[in-house]
């Protein structure tokens, strides 16, 4: 019995003394077949696809991808490269120069198929109406005097989108909708000068204009010819008049002064004697616009006193901004606007919307003064 006692405890000491040196053993072998490894090789293990049913993917250091599109790394570093070039667009130092896509368009593009395939015309110019779909007739009017080289986009101001699709232009057209804004509004917050850069001209119209009298080709054609930077139709003189400037001359192709009435223009070669068009209808070229887009105020949507301001952006003004009268147009004045205003103190809502722009008039008159002022005293004019 002692014997029998001495062995058994003997053998479980035994076992004991193996069990710790074989986990030892394991854990110093281990060791180094990890070490050994390449730190990516990992990634190439495959578990048996019974395992994974599901899943068809492969891992690496950067993201999950498709097998098929897993990124080729041509035996460079996969690290991402310690990048700053202070010249990049603002917000964008950190990225390549090769990368950034700066500018932008509103080129309809497909689901499917290749990039490069998806446009079988670009258009060049770029046509915007603010509308209301009680105006939708007079607008189908409008878009088929510009052919396909035009890009046609609708600000709705009424939320009523879907009801335009009666017209077949419209499914090619662009919409956006926001209730009760202007024309000025909308240019502020979806022209920026980086977004319409594909576009050559670019056409801020009302709804409420006659067309009869106009094509688009032939209108930009004359703009080229006569160098203008911006510029609008000349205006049937029968209704909704209001400068002789924009007033149509039938003996010519353009002009670019007029005369007013006694006292109206301190210099012949500034507003509205010249370098001047209405905002009912302008049309700017794309260097314009840049300037254009920077000088409108956020808060300011009527755009009153914009067009005797728009000389400020180009040079000389007087000779690149000018009326195109071989190409006319009628000012129908639909008082839609006012429409969209709200009844206040028992006035109608059309006196409210009048009273604002107005208001606005002196305000950007007041500002862009105040502007010169800051500025010729930091330069050490003032």
């Amino acid at each position: 019995m002692p014997t029998g006692y001495r062995s058994g405890g003997f053998k479980r000491t035994h076992d004991g003394a193996r069990l710790v040196i074989t986990t030892i053993l394991g854990i110093v072998f281990g060791y180094f077949i990890g070490v050994s490894f390449p730190s990516g090789s990992l990634n190439k293990i495959r578990l048996p696809s019974s395992l994974m049913p599901s899943i068809n993917i492969a891992i690496s250091d950067e993201g999950i991808y498709p097998p098929e599109k897993k990124p080729e790394t041509n035996g460079q570093s996969e690290k991402i490269p310690k990048i700053y070039v202070p010249t990049n667009p603002r917000g964008a130092e950190l990225l390549p120069p090769g990368i950034i896509e700066a500018e932008s368009d509103f080129y309809l593009r497909r689901l499917w198929g290749e990039p490069s395939e998806d446009l079988k015309k670009k258009p060049k110019y770029l046509v915007t109406f603010t509308v209301g779909l009680n105006q939708r007739k007079n607008i189908d009017a409008c878009v088929k005097k510009f052919s396909e080289d035009f890009q046609i986009l609708l600000f709705h101001y009424d939320g009523r989108t879907s009801e335009w699709d009666e017209f077949e232009w419209s499914k090619n057209a662009i919409h956006v909708s926001a209730r009760k804004q202007t024309k000025w509004w909308y240019a502020k917050r979806f022209l920026h000068p980086d977004i319409v850069a594909a576009y050559e001209y670019i056409f801020i119209w009302d709804e409420d204009l006659g067309v009869e009298h106009f094509n688009g080709d032939r209108f930009i054609e004359l703009v080229k010819k006569h160098g203008l930077e911006i510029t609008q139709p000349g205006l049937e003189p029968n209704n909704g008049l209001t400068w002789q400037m924009t007033k149509r001359r039938g003996d010519r192709e353009v002009h670019m002064v007029t005369e007013e009435k006694p006292g109206w223009c301190s210099d012949p070669h500034l507003p509205p004697c010249a370098a001047f068009v209405e905002i009912m209808a302008p049309v700017f070229s794309r260097e314009a616009w840049r300037c254009v887009w920077h000088m409108i105020q956020n808060d300011l949507v009527h755009g009153w006193g914009l067009d005797f301001a728009l000389r400020r952006c180009v040079e000389p003004a007087h000779e690149k901004i000018g009326v195109v009268d071989s190409q006319w147009i009628v000012h129908q004045v639909i008082p839609s606007l006012g429409a969209q205003g709200s009844t206040e103190d028992g006035k109608p809502p059309w006196e409210g919307v009048r009273a604002r722009c107005k208001n606005e008039w002196s305000m950007f008159q007041d500002r862009l003064a105040q502007a010169d002022k800051e500025y010729l005293a930091q330069i050490g004019k003032g």
